[in-house]
């Protein structure tokens, strides 16, 4: 099994080929270049200042007297130790029901995680940003058993050269592959009997401080389990190194993701499948507490819609916005604070004339979630589930209006733009 993973999306050089290109990317840089020869120069002077028998000297070297009269602290006697693991037993012992709900939580999921080898095509050999190992999670989409995973740990495969390593050691390849680039979800078909599939959870639900674990092969240590919390939620615009995703609305989390976790799933304590662990900002290419997950809600949804007729639903909602909306434009309209993003145009017959929306209305909020600039409103229009009702928050002569739009099928509409 290989050890050895290549970047794929995570935000880091881990490796030397990596480190090349940090300068033309402002997430992946690292800092150990910039300070390595002035390093390497202080150590050096400090051996050639040191002299001969320095390291002789330390080996003899006695604890200056005491200044306090009280001496080198004794070592505790046994009965002493004895109470003191007593101690410690029992405070253990009142949080067991807190340690048993991981270890439950670990027994349900890990069935359901597999380990992901994937061996590019010959045209792909030898380029950068070829992942080679990763992770998935099994899931259920109708009466049929799938893996989900993220599209970047397969993109340069095929299902002869990809290797699925399953909980009871078995090794399979995949019957088929589908995926969708801008969004990097990717469903693999199985045949395979005698599988568990994970439970999903409703990954709206979730709240910053929620405790979560990440589970996958991390540097190809598979069944490989993590604990944190969710640290932030809806982050985007993030720069992954692949210009096909497009759409992003990520979980953020601490619990440890390093290369080799992708595909693998995010769950709560409930035993529930709640992201799709994707990638980490990081200036050593491994764990630095950053890392972010797909939502399951959206990953699910993609790779059902993968699964079921090959073609992914994009949410539309039917109107243009300002490009060049700016603190001047926003003070003309009435606002204190440059926020949210100016509607330039509604298109006829579209969600958004339905809701009445209307020109120079700046919406700020989107289903809960302020609304930052332009491409952050048009993600969460994107990824918004077909028919779903969504509250938004404008700001219109002078007033915050709250309203209800209801989200089409941008198939439905020849200039769906957002």
């Amino acid at each position: 099994m290989a050890t050895s993973v290549a970047t794929g999306f995570f935000i880091s050089p881990h490796s030397l080929a990596t480190a090349a290109m940090d300068d033309q990317n402002p997430v992946r840089r690292s800092v150990s270049a910039r300070y390595a020869l002035p390093l390497v120069t202080l150590l050096c002077a400090c051996l050639i200042a040191a002299p001969a028998n320095a390291q002789t000297n330390l080996a003899v070297v006695t604890p200056p007297p005491s200044t306090t009269g009280s001496g080198p602290v004794p070592t505790p006697p046994p009965d002493q130790r004895e109470a003191d693991y007593s101690a410690l037993a029992h405070d253990v012992q009142s949080m067991d029901r807190e340690l048993s709900i991981v270890k439950r939580v670990v027994k349900l999921i890990t069935p359901t995680v597999v380990h992901i080898e994937s061996k590019p095509l010959p045209k792909y050999q030898g380029l950068l940003h070829v992942e080679e190992a990763g992770s998935g999670v099994i899931v259920q989409f109708g009466a049929k058993n799938y893996v989900l995973t993220n599209r970047h740990v397969i993109r340069h495969s095929s299902p002869d050269k990809i290797e699925i390593h399953l909980f009871d050691g078995r090794v399979i390849h995949p019957t088929q592959i589908w995926s969708d680039s801008e969004t990097d979800v990717a469903v693999l078909g199985i045949d395979a009997e005698n599988v568990a599939a994970a439970r999903f959870g409703d990954s709206d639900n979730l709240e910053i401080g929620d405790y979560v674990l990440a589970v996958g092969s991390p540097f190809g240590l598979s069944q490989s389990v993590t604990r944190g919390i969710v640290s932030a939620k809806g982050r985007h615009n993030l720069d992954l190194g692949d210009d096909d995703l497009k759409w992003q609305n990520f979980i953020q989390t601490d619990a440890a993701i390093n290369p080799g976790n992708s595909g693998g799933p995010l769950v709560n304590l409930r035993g529930e499948v709640v992201g799709l662990n994707t990638a980490i900002a990081s200036a050593s290419g491994g764990n630095e507490g950053i890392g972010f997950s797909i939502p399951i809600n959206i990953a699910s949804r993609i790779g059902h819609a993968l699964a079921d007729n090959h073609q992914i639903p994009r949410g539309f909602l039917g109107v243009k916005l300002d490009i060049n909306f700016n603190q001047q434009r926003a003070k003309a309209l009435g606002l204190t604070t440059l926020a949210g993003t100016r509607v330039s145009k509604v298109e006829p017959k579209s969600p958004a004339e339905r809701a009445n929306l209307r020109v120079d209305d700046v919406i700020l909020e989107y289903n809960g979630v302020r609304i930052d600039q332009d491409i952050h409103l048009i993600s969460l229009v994107k990824l918004t589930e077909i028919g779903r009702k969504v509250p938004i928050v404008v700001f219109r002569d002078g007033k915050v209006i709250n309203m209800d739009v209801e989200i089409a099928d941008s198939s439905g509409y020849k200039e769906a733009e957002n």
